[in-house]
């Protein structure tokens, strides 16, 4: 790995150190540099886990990714630098209160002086790495994430902090056990793959800004800034290119997609 060229990539100027200032610093600056999106899924471009053909597609060309690719790009990046760093499985919540499989997500788990839990590469969520083992809520802006432990750990997420009584919600659950990235193969082809996948079903490329957050949805283009939501339609498959080009400096081929 060119770490040099990575840092560059996601615009961090610092010197890093293995410290969790550092570590802090990297996660919030790959987040407003590098999307959260599916589009290799709709374009014809197979997605494999080797960490040097997605380093080329994040990296050189500039891309983003999900899960699998962002998080386990990340975590090398880490461990270039000397963190100690472990891949982890989580299961996403569903809305009937279920969980999805094993390995339908990737999350990492950073051993400073105390354990943090890491993730680039799940949307809209978490923009600082949280304390693993801290019992109480950690407030992020007007957002707030706890981690609670029943025998497995869960992650959940508050956004009404001035209600009187926040409505947590569970994001998803997980383990400390380690996995290598092969795990997450098979996981990874069935959302490529699957019509019951959710990254079959749409176009999603999203990034986090200063303000909030920028999102293409199939043909709606979303702007939140703060509590202000603006949502735009597009008209044509040329509008969406266009808006990928402006928005993410992600030029494709146009095509109908999947």
């Amino acid at each position: 790995m060119n770490v040099n060229q990575y840092l560059t990539r996601i615009q961090y100027s610092g010197i890093p150190r293995v410290d969790l200032a550092t570590l802090e610093e990297l996660h919030l600056a790959h987040l407003l540099s590098v999307p959260f999106e599916n589009l290799s899924i709709h374009y014809g471009q197979p997605i494999v886990l080797d960490l040097e053909r997605v380093f080329r597609k994040v990296v050189e060309h500039r891309r983003g990714g999900f899960c699998y690719e962002l998080n386990s790009l990340f975590g090398w990046l880490l461990q270039q630098i000397g963190f100690n760093v472990i891949l982890i499985s989580a299961e996403v919540c569903q809305k009937d209160g279920t969980f999805s499989p094993p390995y339908d997500h990737l999350a990492l788990l950073v051993e400073l002086d105390e354990t943090w839990l890491a993730d680039v590469g799940f949307g809209d969520s978490f923009r600082l790495p949280l304390r693993l083992n801290e019992p109480g809520p950690q407030r992020q802006g007007a957002t707030a994430y706890q981690i609670s432990r029943e025998g497995e750990y869960y992650l959940l997420r508050a956004q009404n902090l001035l209600d009187r009584e926040p409505h947590w919600e569970t994001q998803y659950r997980f383990t400390r056990q380690p996995h290598p990235l092969t795990d997450f193969a098979g996981m990874c082809h069935y959302h490529q793959t699957s019509p019951e996948s959710h990254f079959t079903q749409k176009r999603v490329c999203s990034r986090a800004t200063p303000e909030g957050r920028i999102t293409l949805s199939d043909q709606r283009l979303i702007v939140t800034r703060g509590s202000r939501r603006e949502e735009t339609v597009l008209e044509s498959e040329e509008e969406f290119l266009r808006a990928l080009q402006t928005h993410f400096a992600i030029t494709l081929q146009p095509q109908p997609h999947a």
